[in-house]
């Protein structure tokens, strides 16, 4: 989590080879709002992804 140049929190979530995976769409006035965010993200590691079929068997 981080403040950006508005001082709001944000985060950056990154892949264990350092490449960011996910990144919050907002800004956040409160620290407990933007790690509620996270925590949501977190429980959705289970969810479905939709991908285009085009996209499917793509290299």
């Amino acid at each position: 989590m981080y403040k950006d140049h508005r001082l709001e929190w944000r985060w950056t979530y990154e892949a264990v080879n350092g490449k960011t995976i996910a990144v919050s769409s907002e800004g956040y006035k409160n620290r407990a709002d933007c790690r509620h965010s996270i925590d949501i993200m977190k429980a959705s590691a289970g969810s479905v992804v939709w991908m285009p079929e085009a996209l499917v068997n793509a290299a």
